[in-house]
């Protein structure tokens, strides 16, 4: 186990350069498997990542990873149970029951893990398995999906789920007939799977809208695609700039994806300065106060809510965060109140008052997006702060004491 050790109060100057996307790396290994010998580039050096590579070496793919290039060769795939101790340390590890129901039609897999932010029901992914033509039986923890074949069909989504839209996707491709998702998720992720699957060989159109189409293909090949540049942790670094950056920049970005935040922080009055593939952004005293409600795409990013609450402490007011999309993302308030701050949660809302000063303190990190904030936090408080299970962190963000150490944070792991 490690933890995390933060001296904080040092403005922060110089260039943080944005990996690859975590939420597109996670979707696209499982996609390989759907075809033969693929090269993915701008892989992240994160740890979910790393569980997915153990997965696809358990089915028998070979993988090589150099650098941030990775190639996966699939064509020797050996159709197995993905056992708890593989499926559980990431969510995203239900990508393979997509893809493996498309290449095989039989998938043995064990409910997948992740963070721990709300109920996160993966009913709308069998139900799109189910209406393809999937049988699926579950037993205990264990899901078990078969299907003689798929058949394409109109499928309508309650909710625009990134996960959902995908996992249908990947079965899909392979589906006798056409697919039509109605009321797809619309992220800029979804559009990278599309482009890789697409070069394999798929017959998909219309992603980046809510109704995506694809017509099945009965083969698919190997294919090369680069992982889009990771909004989230822009978004993060971002925020961390408006709190303690001097001309801070943040570069290998596309500012597109980051609109709904960047609108925000110009309301609010930050200093930023925003360029084709760049963010140049200082921290400003005066901050107005804004009221943040967490949307699907293009709405305000879910997984940047938390560190953006962090923000919002340093407002000179009152500000509203309001999440909409999974129940528990207050996790990381109760180590924000003992770090100073003034937020009074109710349901899936919180009240923050600022500014407030920040001291360090000895926090938990109980979920991915919520230790981001409280290393945001952390670095913005006055002495140290001590943050433990910090491997909900490094799930999702790549190099990032080296990364942030390079522009002046104080920042160590250490092992405990």
């Amino acid at each position: 186990m490690k933890r995390m050790l933060i001296s904080g109060g040092n403005k922060l100057t110089g260039t943080i350069s944005i990996g690859g996307a975590k939420n597109s790396a996670v979707a696209l290994l499982p996609a390989a498997i759907l075809g033969g010998v693929s090269t993915i580039k701008n892989v992240p050096h994160i740890s979910d990542v790393n569980a997915l590579i153990d997965i696809l070496e358990l089915l028998n793919c070979q993988t090589k990873l150099e650098g941030h290039e990775l190639t996966i060769d699939a064509r020797h795939l050996k159709n197995t149970l993905i056992p708890h101790k593989y499926s559980n340390r990431l969510r995203a590890s239900y990508y393979f029951m997509g893809a493996l129901l498309g290449r095989e039609k039989y998938v043995e897999i064990y409910i997948p893990g992740g963070c721990n932010i709300g109920a996160r029901p993966i009913d709308m992914h069998i139900d799109g398995f189910k209406a393809l033509g999937a049988n699926i039986k579950i037993d205990g923890d264990k899901y078990i999906l078969e299907a003689q074949k798929l058949v394409g069909t109109d499928i309508y989504l309650r909710f625009q789920s990134v996960g959902a839209t995908i996992n249908i996707m990947l079965a899909a491709v392979y589906a006798e007939g056409t697919t039509i998702i109605h009321n797809a998720a619309e992220e800029a992720e979804i559009v990278n799977i599309a482009d890789f699957l697409n070069a394999m060989g798929a017959k998909i159109t219309g992603v980046g809208t809510n109704t995506i189409t694809i017509k099945g293909v009965k083969t698919l090949t190997g294919a090369e695609i680069s992982v889009l540049p990771d909004r989230i942790e822009a978004g993060t670094y971002i925020i961390l700039g408006a709190l303690i950056g001097e001309n801070l920049c943040i570069k290998n970005i596309i500012p597109k994806h980051i609109e709904a935040l960047t609108s925000k922080l110009s309301e609010m009055g930050a200093a930023l300065t925003i360029k084709p593939h760049e963010v140049i952004i200082s921290a400003t005293k005066n901050l107005k106060p804004c009221n943040i409600k967490t949307l699907v795409y293009p709405g305000f990013a879910t997984d940047i809510g938390q560190p953006m609450s962090v923000l919002l402490t340093q407002a000179n007011g009152t500000s509203l965060f309001e999440e909409t999309i999974w129940e528990n993302r207050m996790g990381h308030v109760p180590s924000l109140n003992k770090m100073g701050a003034n937020i009074k949660v109710n349901g899936m809302s919180a009240i923050i008052e600022g500014p407030t000063k920040l001291h360090g303190s000895e926090v938990i990190a109980t979920d991915l997006r919520g230790g981001a904030a409280l290393v945001l936090a952390g670095l913005t408080a006055d002495g140290t702060t001590i943050i433990t299970d910090v491997e909900h962190i490094l799930r999702g963000y790549e190099d990032i004491v080296n990364k942030l150490t390079q522009v002046g944070a104080k920042i160590e792991l250490e092992e405990i």
